[in-house]
């Protein structure tokens, strides 16, 4: 089935690209990964006024949503240009206080989370939380709780250096008894698999520029019939993902959310080892840009739900509860 966005989707899409590569994000990247987080707050304020956050808002809470498509198109762009920050993790948050029982908690913080004011960073019950020193809320979700975390401990290094890992404190708030586990898992997934494609594709980018201009023998290097094989492969398996992800988009039922999340991420991963051996030993550098996308399909591989994890939901039909 082929998903082909409309003039308005790709217009958002064009909208965001030419923001983000105005932004120089290899150097916000550099600088949050520091813990320096002015550059990456600036840039979250103009993510959030083209709309993203809010369109996993819903209307009466000053959003735009739930528009799981659109939101898929967004993140597509914010993974292609490595944008740092909890993104994934303040969509699920929105969502997840959205469903609640209880509309108190998601009056207070939804309108934020719409517009920028707030960021929000979410974690399972004893996992560490992506970028708790920088998100403005944090929540952490169990089965049978959600809680408002009072603060954090200290920071810890992932494979993604952006990626900053941190505990979150005990106690706090309790806004929910019976939180909606599986939903806020399921804009999770979808957000990390829209990023996770965008990443692959600006890999594959990266990378045909390279061969093309990098030579051996008097020719370039993307003129050899094994380098044509291995990106050929690459953007076979990009290309394979997205209809995927659109469609779990439009259905958003566990289980395609989960298909969709273990291909975009597999096909990120197998495409940043395509580049990563194209370019040779100055891909293994830190200073160079690849780098940043290189770390960042790695650890989003395992984000929200292993390989494993993501294949058993399929297998099981999205019966699976967590």
């Amino acid at each position: 089935m082929r998903f082909l966005l409309d003039a308005e989707q790709r217009a958002f899409a064009d909208s965001l690209d030419a923001m983000l590569r105005a932004a120089d994000t290899p150097s916000v990247v550099r600088d949050w990964s520091r813990g320096d987080h002015g550059g990456g707050r600036a840039l979250w304020s103009r993510i959030a006024k083209a709309g993203v956050f809010a369109l996993a808002v819903p209307e009466a809470y000053e959003g735009m949503g739930p528009r799981p498509v659109e939101l898929a198109v967004g993140f597509i762009e914010l993974g292609r240009h490595a944008v740092p920050g909890p993104l994934v993790e303040t969509v699920a948050a929105a969502a997840l206080l959205a469903e609640l029982a209880d509309p108190l908690p998601g009056g207070r913080l939804l309108p934020s989370l719409a517009s920028g004011e707030m960021s929000a960073t979410l974690a399972l019950d004893g996992a560490y939380a992506l970028d708790g020193d920088a998100a403005t809320t944090r929540l952490v979700l169990s089965a049978d709780a959600l809680r408002l975390a009072p603060g954090h401990g200290p920071v810890r290094t992932s494979l993604d250096p952006a990626r900053r890992l941190t505990p979150l404190s005990p106690g706090g708030e309790l806004l929910s008894a019976a939180p909606p586990v599986a939903h806020a898992l399921g804009w999770a997934r979808l957000a990390t698999a829209a990023q996770a494609l965008g990443v692959g594709l600006a890999l594959l980018d990266r990378t045909v520029a390279y061969v093309r201009q990098r030579t051996q023998f008097g020719v370039p290097v993307g003129s050899f019939q094994a380098v044509k094989h291995r990106l050929a492969d690459a953007k076979i398996a990009l290309e394979f993902a997205r209809p995927l992800l659109f469609g779990a988009a439009l259905t958003m039922a566990p289980a395609d959310v989960a298909a969709a999340k273990v291909t975009a991420c597999e096909a990120a991963y197998a495409t940043a080892r395509t580049a990563l051996q194209l370019h040779g030993a100055i891909g293994y550098t830190a200073e160079y840009d690849l780098s940043l996308w290189l770390a960042k399909a790695r650890a989003l591989r395992t984000a929200w739900g292993t390989p494993a994890e993501c294949r058993a939901e399929v297998l099981s039909g999205g019966d699976r509860r967590w």
